[in-house]
């Protein structure tokens, strides 16, 4: 596995060694030692898997409390995966990373806590695996508006086409006016 830090040192994307033949492929997704040797020291309590049509957006998503680190992949499809920093502390308070994840290049994406997640469905069909550090508490979820002027996320969407939101996803705050981290 490679592991190689983004424009946010803390965000990593993983990309995993591919074995194939004729019968198909097989690719390792996690190992402990491999994960901890290069600084991730993660301990996963929960998996989940999420099933999206093309332009289906999901995100910002982030708790304040039981904070989750993720890691992120694409089973089937294509995915603009981003992360922002909400640690006010930081001093990349507010800025963004995002990367294509997609069943051809196997991707993974770690997400560690105090940063927001989300994803914009890129192909027709989407299946998005993730690990958690933390279980889902949703009475401490948190939600940055995707189309933030003050983050600025530049979502690879075409002209003409309006994502596909959840309620509290298009009615979300912006950043400034968000519960972040210290």
């Amino acid at each position: 596995m490679e592991f190689i830090p983004t424009r946010l040192p803390e965000v990593v994307l993983i990309k995993p060694k591919v074995f194939g033949d004729p019968r198909g492929y097989f690719l390792e997704t996690w190992q402990q030692n491999k994960f901890a040797e290069a600084g991730i020291r993660a301990n996963f309590v929960q998996d989940n898997h999420s099933h999206s049509s093309q332009w289906i957006l999901r995100g910002m998503h982030y708790q304040i409390q039981n904070t989750q680190g993720k890691l992120v992949r694409v089973s089937r499809g294509a995915v603009f995966d981003v992360a922002i920093d909400v640690r006010r502390s930081s001093p990349n308070f507010g800025k963004w990373v995002g990367v294509e994840l997609n069943d051809s290049n196997h991707h993974m994406l770690w997400v560690p806590p105090g940063f927001a997640h989300g994803f914009l469905a890129l192909s027709e069909r989407v299946d998005f695996i993730y690990k958690c550090t933390d279980i889902y508490a949703p009475q401490h979820e948190r939600t940055i508006r995707w189309d933030d002027p003050d983050v600025g996320i530049d979502w690879p969407i075409p002209a003409g086409v309006q994502p596909q939101l959840a309620a509290r996803d298009a009615q979300a705050s912006g950043i400034k006016g968000a519960e972040t981290f210290a």
